[in-house]
């Protein structure tokens, strides 16, 4: 089979392979799965950072660091009203368990608020250590909500 051929089919089954990954879009008119994800998105790149410190990758700038924390603290808050009763439909990755238990699915919410809070107490306080320990507990507060209430797909 001539080279342009080849290249050819393989740049159609890469398309075909993107298209049919890529994910249903958000028709609901308030988009709440969407907004959600974009809250969680940001958490993450607010997030990533404050990792990089707490595993030595990234230069501790305590100015930085707590700005970094305190618009973590801003967005803790946000994602939650997004999950509502009419907001399970694709492209949700919220896992059932969302709606049938909410009581614990709002434990996990205060839980995370909490320990962000706790992030944010260490960045006043300046020590690297307990900075660290705040960090790791964050992650881990998401880690355990995802491992709960996120589909793994």
């Amino acid at each position: 089979m001539p080279i342009s051929k080849s290249l050819s089919l393989l740049a159609i089954a890469a398309v075909l392979v993107l298209t049919a990954c890529s994910e249903a879009p958000d028709t609901h008119p308030a988009q709440p799965v969407t907004k959600r994800k974009a809250v969680f998105k940001q958490f993450t790149r607010t997030l990533e950072p404050m990792g990089m410190v707490a595993r030595d990758r990234k230069v501790y700038n305590p100015v930085e660091f707590k700005a970094s924390a305190l618009a973590l603290e801003k967005l803790a808050t946000q994602p939650w009203g997004y999950f509502t009763a009419d907001s399970n439909y694709q492209p949700t990755r919220a896992a059932p368990a969302v709606w049938t238990q909410a009581a614990e699915f709002k434990q996990a919410q205060e839980a995370f608020l909490a320990k962000v809070g706790q992030l944010v107490k260490a960045a006043d306080g300046g020590n690297l250590e307990i900075i660290r320990t705040a960090v790791n507990d964050v992650q881990s507060s998401c880690k355990t909500c995802h491992d709960q209430f996120r589909k793994n797909y």
